[in-house]
Order: C-alpha cells, then sequence, then structure tokens
C-alpha cells in the first residue's frame, strides 16, 4: 500500500478499535507498515503477514503505550532503552506519537537491526536509534569513555521474564528510573516482586480481542 492510500485506511481501521490516528502519524506509520511486510516476506520478522494483522495485534501495543507513557511522571528528555526491540515493536511507531528524549533499540540480531536501520533511514523519527549488541554494551557506548551514563526507562516486550528482567536491569537504571513491562497478564500482588522494586501503577488495553497490560515497576524507597 502506497503512504498516502495507507494512511487513511489505518485510520478507518484504527478508529474502527478505538485507536484514532491523526494522518501525521498514519502517513509515516504506513510506510513503516509497508517496508515491515516486505521485509517479512524473507526475513520472518513478525508472526502476521499482513500490514492489518501487524497494526490490529502489535503497532496497537505502541498507541496505547504512548498515552501510558505521558501519565507518568518522566524526566522532560528521559533516556529510554527498548531491549530486545526485534523489528522495531513497539519502538518505531511509539516514536511517532511519543518522541520525548533519547531512545535507542537494542538488538543482538543483525538481521534485525538491519531492518529497523531501513525503516528508520525512510522516517523522521529525532533521536531514534538502534544499538546492535547486548543490553548492558549500549550503556558503555554512550558513555563512550566518558561519565557512566544510566537509563531513564527501561521497556521490554518479551526480551526476558519479568522477574529475571528484574534482576538484570538495577545497574541500568537511574534512582528514579522505571521498567516498563508489556504483557499479556495482570502484574502479581506487591509481595511477588524483588524487595528492591514494587509497583507503581499498571493499566488494561484491548487487543487482539483480549486485554494486555502495561506494568510500571520503580526502585523501592
Amino acid at each position: 500500500m502506497n503512504p498516502s492510500s495507507g494512511a487513511r485506511e489505518l485510520m478507518r481501521t484504527g478508529a474502527k478499535i478505538g485507536c484514532d490516528l491523526e494522518e501525521s502519524v498514519a502517513e509515516p506509520l504506513a510506510l513503516y507498515l509497508e517496508v515491515l511486510v516486505k521485509y517479512n516476506r524473507r526475513m520472518n520478522l513478525v508472526g502476521p503477514a499482513n500490514w492489518r494483522s501487524i497494526f490490529e495485534t502489535l503497532v496497537v501495543d505502541s498507541i496505547h503505550l504512548a498515552s501510558f507513557l505521558q501519565e507518568l511522571a518522566l524526566p522532560v528528555s528521559p533516556l529510554t532503552l527498548d531491549l530486545g526491540a526485534g523489528a522495531g515493536l513497539p519502538g518505531i511507531p511509539l516514536r511517532m506519537l511519543w518522541n520525548a528524549g533519547e531512545y535507542w533499540m537494542v538488538e543482538v540480531r543483525q538481521k534485525r537491526v538491519s531492518f529497523m536501520r531501513t525503516a528508520l533511514g525512510q522516517l523522521e523519527l529525532e533521536r531514534t536509534n538502534v544499538f546492535e549488541g547486548r543490553a548492558e554494551e549500549v550503556l558503555e557506548h554512550l558513555a563512550d569513555g566518558g561519565e557512566p551514563v544510566l537509563a531513564d526507562l527501561i521497556l521490554s516486550r518479551a526480551f526476558m521474564p519479568w522477574y529475571k528482567l528484574l534482576d538484570y536491569v538495577p545497574s541500568m537504571l537511574t534512582d528514579s528510573g522505571r521498567v516498563i513491562i508489556l504483557s499479556n497478564d495482570m502484574p502479581p500482588h506487591s509481595g511477588a516482586f524483588p524487595d528492591r522494586w514494587s509497583l507503581e501503577s499498571f493499566k488494561a488495553y484491548p487487543a487482539a480481542g483480549g486485554e494486555r497490560y502495561f506494568w510500571s515497576v520503580v526502585p523501592s524507597v
């Protein structure tokens, strides 16, 4: 689909599932989906094969995530790490709606890194970057031999199980930072979190005929 006709179709499709899109967002999103569908045929980047299924099952997360992040007390210009970014979901559509601070999509798989860089090369997304390597290496890269750099926000869709993630990221996060977990499940009761963590908030949203959740988890005071 070409971006103009695709944008109109996206706006109609989004409206049917409660995701209203401005034309300024629908245009680049249509282009991203066009590129993703094209590369997906030979690279198997995501499960759904057509743009509508990708939108309704995957991009919907990005749309709801943008509004969730806007509700949080984040720094004006946060440093965000999107761990295990894959094909750029949720990050690339998210940055069309929420573009605060520096955003780094971190991925070790070279083919997916190559795809994300190709997609970003056709889009105008400010301060949106791809890092090829392990999650802990991106902060060393950003420091570039200078003062240590820590993230204000870490996002994870399926990078690793949430309880392993919370053990993995403390040294990467500022004292006032947050971890946002995208999950198919409600967060567990507060006692299930490691002692150093607590649940700040969570949000349920409709996706693919069911409910999904965002959890905002913060270091305990």
